[in-house]
């Protein structure tokens, strides 16, 4: 098929590629001159594994990127939509990308086209973009198809989904979309069909539900501090059950990135419009803001209230392993205070280094922010190590090294993926995230 995807950011590139990947002429459209430049030349300018190869496997063959809008919408069969949609104030989206992308089809559209948003829009929206071609007699078909892709494992997550959301009023465009992913449904019927109002909604359910996951654990895990439980001992024996599963119930620091929050605060203004109140909505991001604070809690049980010239390390910065996204990630809430209260931070992060150098400049170029090549290098010295993201890189540390380099043998274990026991046989002051049952959580929260 002959596609335009329009936006070449982690859903658009990730999609362009995919489907260049199995013979479509896909022509990806992107406006930002720096971002152009690098895809033309192969380089990917966001971390995502394997993706930089596809795209230089399928680049001027199945791949042409442009910034050139009148040719990318000149004649295509379908026009993919992932331009942004940020969050407004108020917790609604803002649009106005894609309306200006309306505009432009208007303009330069030539022939009948099927419009398939995968960005994520307000419930309504695909309704009101098909009306607003209709009133002006384009004719273009709009088909939402919401995104499930996971930061760090996209490219599975786009070959083999787990479904496929349709939503559409009209059966042909809906067929034509069904079409394009035949290549990554032989083997089993995974496509959902259905109004456009109603993918739109499923896409922000799906992530407040996985979202609630997250926080309930976390809640429990507070509790579990109080009443000398061990989340872990419980997580175990929840997930056997098959009506609940394994997945997105691990306490930690928080959830962040650009999804779940962001349809969080949509859902909720979705409600308010509605002159519904949603407090459960609520109630999961409260949680979620508190858990991330709750990392300084910790860190004062360990180190105390004073961190003036203390030195910390921390593995992991990015909101996910696998990622360089550092958009609302638990890490930096913990890093800012510490910042902020004179203590020296020593980090290290496989991806999100450059992303936190940005962020953070003043404190980088003052030294106050050490950004270390590798893991170890971020321990020397530092009164306390504090692991926030779960790379595969910090699961089986060499502890002895790590004894050897810290100034003091201490461990906040933001994603409970240390060995209690094992630590504290080595001499190690070890805190986890709900680790009540353990001897060693019970005394530093007594002495806090």
């Amino acid at each position: 098929m002959r596609l335009t995807v329009v936006g070449a950011g982690y859903v658009g590139l990730v999609s362009a590629c995919c489907l260049a990947e199995m013979g479509n002429q896909v022509c990806l459209l992107e406006h930002n001159p720096a971002r152009l430049q690098a895809l033309q030349q192969g380089r990917v300018p966001i971390y995502e594994p394997g993706l930089e190869a596809l795209l230089q496997q399928v680049l001027n063959r199945q791949l042409q990127v442009t910034g050139n809008v009148s040719l990318a919408l000149n004649e295509p069969e379908l026009i993919l939509v992932a331009v942004g949609t940020p969050s407004q104030a108020d917790g609604n989206v803002d649009l106005s990308q894609l309306w200006q992308l309306a505009e432009a089809v208007q303009e330069h559209l030539r022939h009948p086209t099927v419009l398939v948003l995968k960005s994520t829009v307000a419930v309504g929206t695909g309704d009101a973009l098909q009306a607003w071609f209709e009133q002006r007699a384009i004719p273009v078909q709009v088909v939402n198809n919401p995104e499930f892709l996971k930061e760090g494992a996209a490219l599975e997550d786009f070959r083999r989904p787990q479904r496929i959301l349709i939503g559409a009023e009209d059966a042909a465009a809906a067929a034509i979309v069904e079409r394009l992913y035949v290549p990554f449904t032989r083997n089993q019927a995974r496509v959902l069909h259905m109004r456009r109002r109603e993918a739109e909604f499923s896409k922000y359910a799906a992530n407040a539900f996985l979202a609630s996951r997250i926080s309930f654990m976390n809640e429990l895990a507070e509790l579990a501090e109080h009443v000398q439980v061990d989340i872990e001992a419980v997580r175990q024996g929840i997930g056997s059950d098959q009506r609940i599963g394994r997945h997105f119930i691990y306490a930690g620091c928080g959830y962040g990135g650009s999804c779940f929050p962001k349809d969080l605060r949509a859902l909720s203004h979705l409600g308010r419009s509605q002159g519904l109140p949603l407090p459960l909505l609520s109630a999961i991001e409260q949680r979620n803001e508190r858990q991330k604070q709750r990392l300084i809690d910790k860190l004062e049980a360990l180190l105390g209230s004073h961190w003036y010239g203390k030195r910390v390390a921390l593995w992991g910065l990015a909101f996910k392993p696998d990622t360089d996204d550092i958009r609302e990630a638990p890490a930096l809430v913990l890093l800012r205070a510490l910042l902020a209260r004179g203590a020296t931070v020593q980090a290290h992060d496989p991806a999100a280094m450059p992303a936190v150098a940005e962020r953070f400049p003043e404190a980088v170029a003052s030294g106050q922010l050490q950004l270390c090549n590798e893991p170890y290098a971020a321990l020397e010295n530092a009164h306390a190590l504090c692991l926030l993201t779960e790379w595969k890189l910090f699961r089986e540390p060499d502890w002895l090294r790590v004894m050897q380099l810290l100034a003091e043998p201490r461990v906040l274990d933001g994603r409970n993926q240390y060995d209690p026991g094992q630590l504290a046989t080595m001499g190690f002051v070890y805190l986890g995230i709900g680790r009540g049952g353990l001897a060693s959580e019970r005394r530093n929260r007594a002495a806090a």
